[in-house]
């Protein structure tokens, strides 16, 4: 058990991405939980490190402990905004010809910008968390349980650099990587310059090469 301990922090990287949902300490037991399984699960055969391999089971854990549990709420003053901001967003596209950025939605609603950015994220993460599919229910995290073959070493540690990322690092990524945008159309998704996607797509991929 006192091995297990070197990868708490592991588990406090994993769920305190919850923790403004969830009290910290019941995250922590299910993560624990997720952690002393892959431990017993866990095939030094397979080539691949035990802190990757053991991941995507406490992420599993506490996925399926949020999902369960049904707690997560959004402030409703946050919940106006972003409801806000969608209907901003059709009636100024409309205008505009294309999706308005964060700072004419700012000046058209005369909210703050931060205000707005922090209601979108809120939403987003409410999205994250609630998001469940068949394809999720047999998930990365159950495959590594009923497979030895699993996945390879480098994909699993290049899946856990990207939950390293921040959720606008990890925005930029989807737009340009899985939904393949442009950077232009990406600039226009985001709200930023091109010039700022171009750097700030750079020091990401830099990020991702330096924890591979």
């Amino acid at each position: 058990m006192d091995d297990l301990l070197e990868y708490e922090g592991l588990v406090y990287g994993i769920i305190n991405r919850y923790s403004s949902y969830f009290d910290l300490d019941d995250l922590y037991q299910v993560g624990m939980l997720g952690l002393i399984d892959a431990y017993k699960h866990y095939n030094c055969n397979l080539n691949t490190k035990f802190s990757t391999y053991a991941y995507y089971y406490i992420l599993g854990e506490v996925k399926k402990y949020v999902r369960e549990s049904n707690l997560v709420k959004v402030g409703g003053e946050l919940v106006k905004v972003n409801q806000a901001v969608e209907r901003a967003k059709e009636k100024m596209s409309q205008t505009l010809g294309r999706e308005p950025t964060l700072i004419e939605l700012s000046t058209f609603l005369e909210i703050d910008a931060e205000k707005i950015e922090e209601a979108r994220i809120a939403a987003l993460d409410i999205r994250s968390l609630d998001y469940t599919s068949e394809d999720e229910s047999n998930d990365l995290y159950n495959s590594i349980i009923s497979t030895d073959n699993g996945m390879k070493c480098e994909i699993l540690d290049l899946k856990m650099a990207l939950e390293g990322l921040n959720s606008d690092e990890k925005n930029l990524i989807i737009s340009r990587y899985f939904n393949d945008l442009t950077q232009s159309e990406t600039s226009k998704e985001l709200g930023i310059s091109q010039v700022q996607v171009s750097r700030k797509e750079g020091k990401i991929l830099e990020k991702l090469k330096s924890v591979l």
